[in-house]
């Protein structure tokens, strides 16, 4: 039971926020009395005005959630909580609003639940695939409004873990497998975000590449294959936008848990990388309270298992300075003031729907990437179709979307539930109720237009058989809390595609995945468009790519391999029974607070993830990284390369085909032998938008971090004298321009 002393103090912040609900409670603080209201001054000065007139208790009170159901103890002061994810009393005598928090990593979670909408956004690797910082921005612009609509000021979407481990079930909330592709969309995502007066957050820092035993366990990495690979993805996105928070992960990297890891947070986040922002655990990922502060653990989510009465005594005892407590709260109130959501707190409005919708299909006709086209089979011309076959499970009603704390409510429930049945739950396949089989109706309005659901195989080759053209739908569900078994498709979908391929040869599959697959069946077929997770608007954006309304131009940002005996780690790893938490006692959060026993994950591959393994190792894939088609061709022409420390690369891109479209042009650097590093790494990128026979010259201006490696024994990044080759072009493996270049 909890004490009365504590409860006096719950009733007494409960009267507090009672009163600040009130119209106009913190509007009514004024310069005079309140002189860190100042617009003029700076975030920082503001913050420390703050903190010099905060009581210890009101200190503290900052610093942590008022609980979750199943994840800590729950304060009654949750009752004022927008339903979100997360929620910190504000403090009315001194004019700072609440903290409402949300996930929100492709759209607003849980509005279902609340009797709200929100748009469900293409998911972030088709946001990555696009390639398209303004696309990035108006993913991030688009959050923004739907959460400040529903009253929220703090997203907890950002996700830039690279995907190291493709089977990882969260790798649909990431941006692929480079850090400088990575790290440059998440940062434009967040400024898009943020430009909406809400706070925006990063995650999982770091190293949280797996969902298998997340909890427990222990990755092993050399710290230059670190800042070098995943490191480097948070260093950008930092660097490139002023971003509120940087949420801590579950795991342990090289023996500390993350949210209480010394080197991670003081030394590399906010010493190395000047930080200003702050830390919040992962939900549930705090595991102490003096030596998660000290380690550089700002806030603890969504409770107060360590960071409420046990840090007040650390503080009262001194065993954690008040110097030390002051900078945790300065970082929360700086940011506060940096994004706007103090002088601007959100208002609850109507969310845009239509508005919602137009940005989640231009998204996805810009992330949808065209992996192959044999015999010009797309696009496709209404006008001589007479029969289509569309097969594919419940491809008739809905595309599938991704789960976990992502997961994004769809209009009228679970498309493939019976009306009234289609809440989503905790790690089930929720349809968005975005029909194929409707779109393409009404794109070829005079054709025969029949649906399988495949289940049936030799059913949905006879319908195949009889139609012009066969369209499959197949689907690989990914959610967090769990990793893919394989990178298969499942329930005998391979089965499915060679059997509809073999009767008819003019077929057509479209992947709805969060990630690669294999595809044994890749030969057979005319046609393949990875759609992944396709959002609100996604079979309409399908459609138009398929019947060519919409010229694809999206490119891979992962490598899609062979075989899963091709990947770094042919099988993932999985934690023994003593490192997986009892969620069937009453209180599993306790368990996990106290520590599960490590296991060990050790990434030997450092810093050749993805697309550096397979050009180290000299093993070919299926789809290369940054590979994608189009349905125009393009040539480069007249690479030179020029500047000091920081490259310009100057070439002329050339659309020679007869319609319009937009390349991607990508530029890699090999660095000196003596850097010893991978064969390339991607350097820099532009998106060039070209008419038929248009020609444009393009110059891509290179950061010279992105050339150097990291020297440990320097604690820097350094530029390694010698000569770089620069190479340009359409993929990672089509690279037909190269210059070489002496740096010094």
């Amino acid at each position: 039971m909890r004490s009365p002393a504590l409860l006096n103090r719950f009733c007494s912040l409960s009267i507090l926020l009672l009163i600040a609900a009130l119209p106009g409670a913190f509007a009514q603080t004024s310069e005079n009395s309140h002189p860190w209201m100042n617009p003029k001054l700076s975030p920082d000065e503001r913050a420390a005005m703050v903190v010099k007139q905060m009581t210890l208790d009101e200190k503290i009170q900052l610093l942590h959630g008022t609980g979750m159901e199943g994840l800590s103890p729950i304060s009654p002061l949750a009752v004022h909580s927008n339903g979100g994810a997360g929620y910190v009393p504000g403090i009315p005598r001194l004019g700072i609003p609440p903290i409402q928090m949300s996930d929100a990593a492709y759209g607003v979670r849980a509005s279902g639940v609340n009797g709200r909408y929100a748009t469900a956004l293409p998911a972030d690797v088709a946001g990555a695939a696009s390639w398209d910082l303004n696309a990035a921005y108006d993913y991030g612009a688009l959050i923004g409004r739907e959460l400040r609509a529903q009253g929220y000021n703090m997203t907890l979407g950002g996700g830039v873990n690279l995907t190291r481990e493709p089977r990882d079930g969260r790798t649909f909330e990431y941006l692929g497998e480079d850090p400088v592709l990575a790290g440059t969309m998440v940062a434009a995502v967040m400024k898009g975000e943020q430009a909406q007066h809400v706070m925006g957050d990063i995650k999982h820092y770091a190293l949280n590449d797996q969902e298998s035993g997340r909890n427990a366990v222990n990755v092993n990495i050399d710290q230059r294959a670190a800042r070098e690979s995943d490191l480097l993805a948070f260093e950008i996105a930092l660097h490139d936008a002023d971003i509120a928070a940087v949420m801590c992960s579950y795991n342990r990297v090289n023996g500390d848990y993350a949210c209480e890891n010394k080197y991670l947070l003081n030394d590399v986040l906010k010493k190395d990388w000047n930080f200003k922002g702050f830390v919040l655990s992962d939900w549930g990922g705090t595991h102490s309270a003096a030596k998660a502060s000290h380690a550089g653990l700002d806030h603890e989510e969504p409770g107060w298992i360590f960071y409420s009465d046990e840090l007040k005594r650390d503080v009262e005892s001194d065993k954690v300075s008040h110097a030390e407590l002051d900078d945790h709260v300065q970082r929360i109130l700086r940011s506060m003031f940096a994004t706007g959501v103090v002088d601007d707190p959100p208002h609850r409005s109507v969310v845009d729907v239509i508005g919602g919708f137009a940005v989640a299909q231009k998204i996805e006709e810009q992330g949808a990437v065209l992996l192959k086209n044999d015999a010009a089979q797309l696009p496709l011309e209404a006008a001589k179709i007479h029969s289509i076959a569309v097969i594919g499970p419940h491809a008739d009603v809905g595309m599938i979307s991704g789960g976990g704390s992502a997961q994004v409510d769809p209009p009228g429930g679970n498309a493939i539930m019976p009306p009234g049945h289609g809440d989503t739950e905790w790690q089930e396949q929720i349809w968005f109720p975005t029909s194929p089989l409707r779109t393409i109706r009404a794109k070829a309005p005079y054709a025969r237009v029949q649906f399988d659901s495949g289940a049936d195989p030799d059913s949905a080759a006879a319908l195949a058989k009889n139609a012009d053209v066969a369209v499959i739908f197949v689907y690989q569900w990914e959610s967090e809390g769990m990793d893919l078994e394989s990178l298969s498709l499942p329930l005998h979908q391979d089965d499915l595609i060679s059997k509809v391929a073999a009767a008819n040869p003019h077929t057509i599959v479209v992947l709805e995945t969060g990630g690669p697959v294999t595809m044994p069946w890749a030969g057979q077929v005319n046609a393949i468009l990875e759609a992944w997770f396709a959002g609100s608007r996604g079979a309409e954006a399908v459609a138009n790519i398929l019947f060519g309304e919409v010229n694809p131009s999206a490119k891979l940002p992962m490598t899609f391999p062979r075989s899963e005996a091709d990947l770094p780690h042919p099988t993932v790893v999985q934690p023994p029974p003593e490192s997986i938490p009892h969620h069937g006692g009453p209180e599993p959060w306790k368990e996990i607070a106290a520590g599960l026993a490590p296991f060990q994950v050790t990434y030997d591959e450092g810093v050749k993830v993805g697309y550096k393994w397979y050009d180290a190792e000299n093993k070919p894939v299926l789809f290369p990284f940054g590979y994608g088609l189009s349905y125009t061709t393009y040539a480069y022409s007249g690479l030179r390369v020029g500047g000091g420390g920081d490259p310009n690369v100057t070439f002329t891109v050339t659309n020679t085909g007869n319609r319009a479209g937009a390349e991607i042009a990508e530029v890699y650097a090999a660095l000196p032998p003596a850097a010893e590093e991978p064969p390339k790494r991607l350097v820099g990128w532009s998106k060039v938008a070209l008419n038929a026979g248009e020609s444009r010259e393009v110059t891509v201006n290179v950061d010279q971090r992105f050339l150097s490696i990291f020297n440990v024994q320097k604690n820097a990044w350094e530029l390694i004298p010698g000569d770089y080759t620069f190479m340009v072009g359409g993929s990672s493996q089509d690279l037909p321009l190269k210059e070489t270049i002496s740096l010094k």
